[in-house]
């Protein structure tokens, strides 16, 4: 008789738990000006009790408004787009979907380049970065609304139609923008950066994502059951129609967050879900979690990379696919596990 060979899956979200934990300890000491831990330690003990300082002042003014603020936004951003694209993934019934399925992406690089192109401070970037995520996948979710036909797949194809027109706008944009400084600040924010992470991005996306992430907290198990069937799941008494909509709300707001502070990053909504089930499952009331921390942890070893790696800071979304997009072309050839 085969053993199963799975770990207990409580088992494996303590140690991503533990994992996260020492990542971000470990991403707090590095940098272009280094923190040993004997630092680290005493930097932060200051807040609490009276220390005197062995660091220089320097060190504690850049930790506090620069690395630490970059390490929480890249936790947040890594776990939001890891949960939307499980989210869309089990809704669909689709392996291949991924946050930006709707559009959401798209109109938020539609509406930061409107902004850059009016010359708007970072914060209002963000704010029309939002809201042209939001905008798109509305737009989304009312011109499938009109078919007649499989609500699912009309959805889907209305997310490529819009995304289409969208991108076709920020063409146009970046066709009209000043080449010397509008159109590079343009495409660096569409290759996905955290290079500018603050506290106002935190204060910004923090409420919109705790919104976005507690229903789907709430009727993970659902998910769960849709991913069985739409009949099998009506027979036990969920009501799909509302439950879809409810998650894709719920995903686009922390994708639409995520996107407007950090820019276009690509595969992590795509390819964590997937290592995730392999590490604890399909069963949704332990994959959100998993996705959480696991997201979290990719995004802040990649973050590590972009921005210790070269003098020059590495845009995030190249260096996701190029993680990404081998990856899945082992899912596809046939040597990994099934999607």
């Amino acid at each position: 008789m085969k053993k199963n060979t799975r770990k207990s899956p409580k088992r494996v979200l303590i140690v991503l738990g533990l994992l996260l934990l020492l990542v971000a300890l470990f991403s707090l000491t590095l940098g272009r000006y280094p923190i040993s831990l004997n630092e680290l330690v005493g930097i932060i003990s200051s807040q609490v009790i009276f220390i005197k300082p062995f660091w220089d002042e320097k060190m504690e003014i850049i930790f506090w408004n620069v690395r630490l603020p970059r390490i929480i936004l890249a936790i947040l951003v890594g776990s939001c787009l890891s949960v939307a694209g499980a989210c869309f993934q089990g809704i669909f019934q689709n392996p291949m979907a991924s946050p930006d399925i709707l559009g959401a992406s798209t109109g938020a690089a539609f509406g930061a380049a409107l902004a850059i192109l009016n010359h708007a401070s970072k914060a209002m970037i963000s704010v029309s970065a939002f809201f042209f995520s939001i905008l798109c996948v509305g737009i989304v979710y009312l011109v499938s609304q009109k078919s007649m036909g499989n609500k699912i797949l009309a959805l889907v194809l209305s997310g490529i139609m819009v995304s289409s027109l969208f991108n076709a706008g920020t063409s146009f944009l970046k066709l009209a923008a000043d080449p010397m400084d509008e159109l590079p600040a343009i495409t660096y924010w569409m290759m996905g950066s955290l290079s500018g992470a603050s506290v106002k991005d935190i204060r910004f996306v923090f409420p919109l994502m705790c919104i976005g992430i507690f229903p789907i907290i709430l009727l993970r198990w659902k998910i769960t059951v849709i991913t069985m069937g739409e009949e099998e799941a009506r027979a036990m008494g969920v009501n799909t129609g509302l439950v879809r909509l409810i998650i894709i709300i719920s995903a686009t707001l922390i994708t639409a967050a995520s996107v407007s502070v950090s820019g276009m990053i690509g595969w992590v909504g795509l390819v964590i879900p997937h290592l995730s089930r392999r590490l604890i499952g399909s069963n949704y009331k332990y994959l959100i979690p998993a996705t959480i921390l696991f997201g979290a942890i990719f995004l802040l070893i990649v973050d590590n990379v972009s921005r210790n790696v070269l003098t020059s800071e590495i845009p995030i979304g190249i260096l996701t696919a190029f993680i990404g997009a081998p990856f899945f072309l082992y899912l596809l050839s046939g040597r990994g596990d099934k999607l």
